[in-house]
């Protein structure tokens, strides 16, 4: 049943790959690979076990594992936060109030616009994460790009932007984010890892230089009045208390978790219960049809609820891989095999980008002990803020991007523009390789 698990997870893979040429689309093929492998463990369990303490194995995990019940709280977590965010930024776009950024930005010059759209991604993602810039980005870029495929090449450099600027924040990956809390990363300024700023950046500048040797042209904006057409109208005023509000309660949330240490999806919620409240105040004198045309429970109707759900079987999926053990054999592979700790890194960053980078890290963070402080030779990496911990959050955060369901963010913008899997690959993917070998590059020639 173990083997097939693996079958089964790497046919659905190729399945969401290929979706263009079978005509499936990737939400349902997750979906049922994801409850096909959890159904497979449930008879490795039960075949092995009694009832009842398979039964709870399954649910609640054993000791030092996590169980059905742990990964869908950890699951659930991004769901809802990515529903919640997807939600704020539609109701922003909904009122218009993405306009007063797109209106400051004047230039359609394809290169030039690239620069600015990658910068402020690396940055706004260490500021929010890369998840919400993603999301945030692909609704800039469609007031700014009308050209489908032109603005997929955006789009794939928000991408790459996203996860890096994540990787050099502890609120911009939830990886960053687990090597912070675990202890391995400690002694962040603010939300930055110092040493990683650099080699992030360098993930980002190197892509993004190439491409704009080989971008032309300028980039045809949408027909404004085509695209507002299905809109109600909203005053000036509106549109900036919106876009305030909105981004205000994203930059909101990683305040309130590390204020309350409550998981993120509570601070989403709090800032779309917060947007959703104004928004009924605002209108509550105009007439039905403009006030719920406006209102977030129109809104909800727009939400991608299709990506969402691909979410889940695909997290689903990876879960049961790491819960029967298949990632934790991996690691354990990967030490033995490479035997240094920097090509280790470079390995499961490339992975990362195959199957979700947090149990890769979670698995890293269990095989290895954070070393005393003072140790020397071979140890002295795994102190506390050692190189192997900053370099793993640097492979795992940009290592993402060298395929398109590598991370959330890419993964969010492959729903959101509805990106092939195999245009990205021929496409985007060496970029992101030679991007994310050169950050690293950079790490190991500075600061190792």
């Amino acid at each position: 049943m173990e083997i097939l698990m693996i079958v089964v997870f790497i046919v659905g893979y190729l399945m969401i790959a290929l979706e263009h040429n079978i005509h499936i689309d990737k939400a349902p093929t997750a979906l049922i690979a994801g409850m096909v492998c959890w159904a497979l463990y449930s008879f490795v369990l039960y075949g092995t076990k009694d009832h009842d303490a398979a039964h709870h194995i399954l649910l609640h995990g054993a000791a030092g594992s996590g169980g059905l019940m742990h990964h869908m709280f950890d699951i659930a977590n991004i769901l809802f936060f990515l529903l919640g965010a997807m939600t704020i930024v539609e109701t922003i776009d909904e009122h218009q109030g993405f306009t007063i950024i797109t209106d400051k930005i004047k230039t359609t010059n394809k290169v030039k616009l690239l620069w600015i759209i990658a910068l402020l991604s690396f940055i706004f993602s260490a500021l929010l994460d890369n998840l919400t810039t993603a999301i945030v980005m692909i609704s800039l870029l469609r007031k700014l790009v009308g050209d489908k495929k032109t603005r997929w090449f955006f789009a794939g450099m928000v991408i790459i932007a996203a996860n890096a600027g994540g990787a050099w924040s502890v609120i911009g990956d939830v990886t960053t984010t687990m090597l912070w809390i675990g202890g391995q990363l400690p002694s962040s300024v603010i939300i930055a890892i110092p040493n990683l700023i650099i080699p992030s950046f360098i993930a980002l500048l190197v892509p993004l230089i190439i491409l704009s040797f080989t971008m032309k042209g300028e980039a045809d904006r949408p027909n404004a009045g085509r695209m507002e057409a299905h809109k109600f109208d909203t005053t000036r005023k509106e549109r900036i208390i919106l876009l305030t509000l909105g981004i205000a309660g994203l930059l909101f949330v990683p305040i309130f978790k590390t204020i309350t240490h409550l998981p993120p999806f509570t601070g989403m919620m709090l800032s779309l219960g917060i947007v959703w409240a104004v928004t009924e105040v605002m209108h509550r004198k105009k007439e039905h049809d403009h006030k719920y045309h406006l209102s977030v429970i129109s809104v909800l109707k727009k939400v991608d609820t299709s990506s969402v759900l691909f979410f889940l079987g695909i997290l689903l999926a990876v879960a049961s891989l790491q819960e029967v053990g298949h990632l934790n054999v991996m690691a354990e592979f990967l030490t033995e095999t490479l035997q240094n700790n920097y090509a280790i890194n470079i390995a499961i960053g490339f992975l990362s980008s195959i199957v979700d980078n947090v149990p890769l890290v979670a698995a890293a963070q269990g095989m290895y002990e954070i070393a005393p402080q003072g140790s020397t030779g071979e140890l002295a990496d795994f102190v506390s803020d050692g190189s192997f911990w900053e370099f793993l959050a640097l492979c795992a955060g940009t290592g993402g991007s060298c395929l398109i369901i590598g991370s959330a963010a890419g993964v969010a913008v492959m729903g959101l523009e509805k990106i092939d899997f195999v245009w990205y690959m021929k496409k985007i993917s060496l970029l992101a390789i030679v991007g994310y070998i050169s950050g690293a590059a950079t790490y190991i020639l500075f600061f190792s």
